[in-house]
Formats: C-alpha cells, structure tokens, sequence
C-alpha cells in the first residue's frame, strides 16, 4: 500500500500479513460482534421497554426523534412530503429539511417503525449507530491505517464510544450515527492518488449526500476538520503537498458536483423554503467547552462523577470532552510515540485547533468566563457557523483521539519490552475508566385509552387538530409529542418541539417552537408556576382565535400533567365549559368553531 505510506509515514504491510488477512473475515465478525453487545449494555434499559420509558436525561429529543421515525414512515407508507410535514405547528407545519430529521435512516427504518412502533426505531437507531460508528473506524484503521486488527479494535472502541457518543446516545440519533464519516475522510485523502480524481469525486459527492441526510453539522465538522489537517500537512510537507494539489482539487471539483445534483433543491429548500429561518435561538458563546473538563470524567463514564459533570457541562447529552487525566497523558505519549509520522502530527494539530474552537469566543474554567479571548470571536456570526452549538466541535478532538491511539498501539509492539508494558498498562488505564454505563430511563405514563384505542378518531376529522394541554413546546408538552409520535401522526397537532422561525415573517431566527400565541403563553406560563390568572373577554377572544388558528377539534387536558386541576380551570375559564372524561382524559369539543368545509 504505496499510497498510504506516503500519507501517515508508517511502515507498511508486508507480505508476512498475507495469512492474517485469511482471518479477517472471523476477527471482522468478533470486532462487529463486541461493538454490538457494547451497545446494546449502553441502551439496556431503553431496550427492556421502548415504548414505555424514555431518556431519563432527554425526553425532549426522544420525543422530536421519535416524530421523526414516524414521519419516514408516512414518507414511504403514506406518500407523504420527506422536505416537510403538515401533520405538526398546524397550520404552518415543520421545514423538515431545516430539522435534523435524519431521512436516510428513518426512510430504511420505515418498515420497523410501520410494524413494530416509534420506540422500536429509536432504540435500534441509537444501538446501530454506537457499534456502526465504531465499526466503520475499525474498518477504515484495519484496512488502510493499521497493521494489527487490535489496534483497530482499540480506535473503533474509543471513536464509537468515546464520552461524546455516549453523551449524545440520550436521543440524538444524529450525533451517535457517524458510520460515514470515517469513509468520507478516508475517500479525501485517496483523492491525492493519480486516476482517483473521477471515480474518487463521485464516491465522495454520493457519501457527502448520505451525510447531509444524516447529519448536516457533523458534515461541517468534517469538512473544517479536512481542512485544518491538509493545511497543517501541507506547512510540514510542503513540496509533497504541492504534488497532490491538482488531482486533489480535480476530486474535490467532482465531489461538489456530484453532490449538488443530488442536493441542489433540498439545499433551496431547508433555507428559502416554507418555516426556514437563520440563525440559533442562544448566543454562539452561551454552550461551550469548559477547560476543566479535558481532564474530568462523564457522568456516565465509569469513573463518572454527576456532580463534577453537571458544573463542566452545559447538559447530559454536551460531555463532549471529559477524556479524564490518564487519556490526556496517553494522547501526549502518543503524540511523541508518533512524531515523525507527518500525517499523524497534521492529525494531532487538527484536534488541537477544532479543541480550542469548541472553547467558544472566551476561555471558560470551572463553569466561570475568564474574559480571555479566544479565536472563535472572530467567526462566532459566520454564516453556517452560526447555527452551530459551539461545544460539539468538541467532537472532533475525541474521535482523533481514537485514531492516534490505533496507530499509537500498532507502533507499540515496535517498543522496547519494558516501554512496551507500560504503554499497554497506561492504556488500560485511560480508557478503562472512561467504559460508559447504561443510560438511565424513567417509565412513561402509559397511553391513555383515548389515544391507545383511537378513540380520537370519533372527534377529530382529517382537516383538524387534536390539541393537548400543555401544549407542546421546547419545555412543555412532553406527553401530547409522545402521544403524538406513538400515533404515528395519525392526527394533526398545533405547535409541537422542532426548529423554526421565531416569529415569522418579521422575526426569522431560529427557534425551539412555534411563534407565539396568546392562548400557548397563558397556559405555558400558568402551567408552569401553579398560579391561576385572571381570565378577561380579550383572554376568551384570544383563546377563540388561537383555536380557529389552530383548527382543533378538541381540547384534551394530558392525565397527571403537573397543576392539572388548575389548567382544567383555566381551559374551562377560556372556553366557559367544563369537559366531559371521555378514554381517560378530559376533553373540549370545539368543533363548532371551524366549520368543518372551511
């Protein structure tokens, strides 16, 4: 393998390794197989129930994901729009394109979540993309970067299960699902080889499509990543560099084709289309990377502290670094293990900088803003960088430490016997502590037979809305999203969990929830602090309007909501009816407001 040598500078495989190779296919096996059961421990408690508990750490994202499994599966079992969906924020819906919707994996999952439910998608998501993550670096190390398949193993391990992933495994199908990536790094590099610029583009622009499907913003971090790297390589080796130039931007030049054929229209669509919006609802320095944490512990790490984590970290599904003491030491011992291997030097770099970039525009220690600038000030409000949380840069630098470590453990055996051991007992040592636990999960309440047994159906007509108290909103409304979801979207919901503008079409800014409404804030607000308003005829008017805005055609109060008797005052107050029970809820019928042709 020419070609790689003269990339990572390592030695390359000889023909002594032809008889390992007749083996792979069981040691592939074996790798895949430990990854799997990995994952499986980490979601264990999901998998026991999954669709009756959800995330202990983020019901809020189990919930949006679970909308979206639901929503492939109208795609592909019901015709409906993969761009966008009518069924949520009635009557103005979701720009699915501008949510992370995930459609090239809820698409293939349509058929599970058809037959076996929502809950069933997501657990199998997040398992598969822990060990699929995992896999794919081990693939990629195995085949091309590293002689020894434990040395493989040991990267695909940290790179699929690093803090990070496990972090984000609490519902972000997005973040643990980086099975492409490693393919993608690995077709850049191969576009320096002579004749690849053609075959080598096109394989890149189709694997640059599947991301975008994926996940947009690990593509970006992908591409920042690339591009630190080849510009580091590049002042270490310049005359090297030089030579590759032409065919790797030839490769490149037919990648960004390539892709935006197929991507051209969506691309339009997510920005210029219908609920689009630009921009984050937070400052790009309000969630950033704490320095502390470097050397902290997870909260579900082995070694984990929830305490610690919480101070260091902006949420449970944020432990982006945390790599604990020994791992910090291990890299530097690696790093110097390394350092006449240009690509791997370039590497190291290249996390060092996406590092201090997840540090946001001021250095941040124990939870507290030193006022040292850092270099992200000077791109916080770049278009594109802006609709990015500034802590998941954070990234980067963990999955490079998985491939420092692989080529790290292949170069060890070259080792003197003594340095030998006692790199392999400082690995145990950092990475052991940092093992992930099984993720906690809560038990949801259960369906109530209005929904469980479609009773719904009887009030609410095809071109109407369901409308559930709370409504669903960022922090609110937990249960109506569930019900929702599990419903497969049969009916049509107000408002609901997604991204969107704040306030259109004044106010386009990114924002967790629908624009306001009258009637939402009143019952946001009274729901949340327990205090009984002051009802008015404009409080009444405005509950009317909301409603015909909303189309419903009932009012349903969710079973044990938090201050339930005194949301069921306020709804009785804005509509001057009391509910009738009627499956286990209480319910409004509102259906008069709207005459049912309109």
């Amino acid at each position: 393998m020419p070609a790689v040598e003269e990339v990572l500078d390592k030695p390359g495989l000889s023909v002594e390794a032809v008889p390992e190779m007749r083996t792979r296919g069981y040691v592939d096996v074996w790798a895949l197989t430990s990854y799997l059961v990995l994952a499986v421990i980490v979601l264990i408690q999901l998998w026991i129930s999954p669709g009756g508990r959800v995330l202990a750490a983020n019901d809020d994202d189990h919930g949006f994901f679970s909308f979206v499994m639901a929503h492939g599966e109208r795609v592909l079992f019901h015709g409906a729009n993969p761009l966008f969906s009518d069924r949520m924020n009635v009557p103005d819906g979701v720009n699915m394109m501008a949510n992370t919707t995930v459609l090239a994996l809820s698409l293939p999952m349509a058929p599970v979540t058809h037959f076996l439910g929502v809950g069933v998608s997501v657990v199998l998501l997040l398992t598969l993309g822990l060990a699929g993550t995992a896999f794919a670096w081990y693939w990629v190390l195995s085949r091309h970067l590293v002689t020894g398949p434990v040395a493989a193993w040991i990267g695909g391990l940290w790179c699929g299960f690093a803090p990070t992933m496990v972090s984000h495994a609490n519902g972000h199908i997005n973040f643990v699902s980086l099975f492409v990536v490693p393919f993608i790094v690995w077709q850049v590099l191969r576009l320096r080889e002579p004749g690849r610029a053609v075959r080598g583009g096109i394989v890149l622009g189709l694997l640059v499509v599947l991301q975008v499907f994926i996940n947009e913003e690990t593509l970006l971090f992908t591409a920042l990543t690339l591009g630190v790297f080849v510009a580091a390589y590049a002042a270490l080796a310049w005359r090297t560099a030089v030579g590759y130039a032409r065919r790797f931007a030839a490769g490149l030049a037919v990648a960004a084709g390539t892709a935006l054929v197929f991507l051209a229209y969506p691309l339009w669509f997510q920005f210029n289309g219908p609920q689009s919006y630009s921009g984050q609802p937070f400052e790009p320095g309000k969630f950033v990377t704490d320095l502390l944490a470097l050397g902290a512990y997870a909260r579900q790490s082995l070694a984990g502290n929830g305490v610690v984590a919480r101070a260091l970290s902006v949420s449970p599904t944020e432990d982006n670094t945390f790599f604990g003491v020994p791992m910090l030491v291990m890299l530097v011992v690696s790093v110097v293990l390394l350092w006449r291997n240009l690509a791997a030097r370039a590497a190291a770099i290249a996390a060092l900088v996406l590092l201090v970039v997840s540090m946001g525009p001021e250095l941040r220690v124990a939870g507290h803003d030193t006022g040292v600038p850092l270099p992200f000030a000077l791109i916080s409000h770049v278009p594109i960088i802006d609709l990015v949380s500034v802590t998941r840069f954070g990234m980067v630098p963990a999955t490079i430490i998985g491939v420092l470590l692989a080529l790290a453990a292949d170069r060890a055996p070259l080792l003197p016997r003594r340095r030998r051991i006692a790199f392999w007992i400082g690995l145990a040592v950092a990475i052991v502590p940092v093992l992930p636990k099984p993720l906690p999960v809560v038990a949801a309440d259960p369906l109530p037979p209005f929904i469980a047994q479609q009773m719904w159906r009887e009030y609410v007509p095809d071109d109407r809305t369901l409308v559930t108290v709370p409504l669903p909103e960022v922090t609110t409304g937990r249960a109506g999203m569930r019900w929702f979801a599990l419903s497969g979207l049969d009916y049509s919901v107000p408002r609901g969990y997604f991204m969107g503008p704040a306030d259109p079409p004044g106010d386009r800014t990114g924002s967790w929830m629908a624009g306001p409404r009258p009637t939402s804030d009143l019952l946001r607000i009274a729901g949340a602090y327990g205090r009984m308003p002051v009802l008015t005829d404009a409080d009444r008017r405005d509950a009317i309007t909301d409603l015909t805005y909303w189309r419903a055609a009932v009012v349903v109060l969710v079973p044990g909501t938090p201050n339930h008797d005194l949301l069921k005052s306020v709804v009785s107050g804005l509509l001057g009816s009391a509910p009738r029970e009627v499956g286990g809820v209480l319910l409004w019928d509102v259906r008069s407001l709207v005459p049912p042709s309109e």
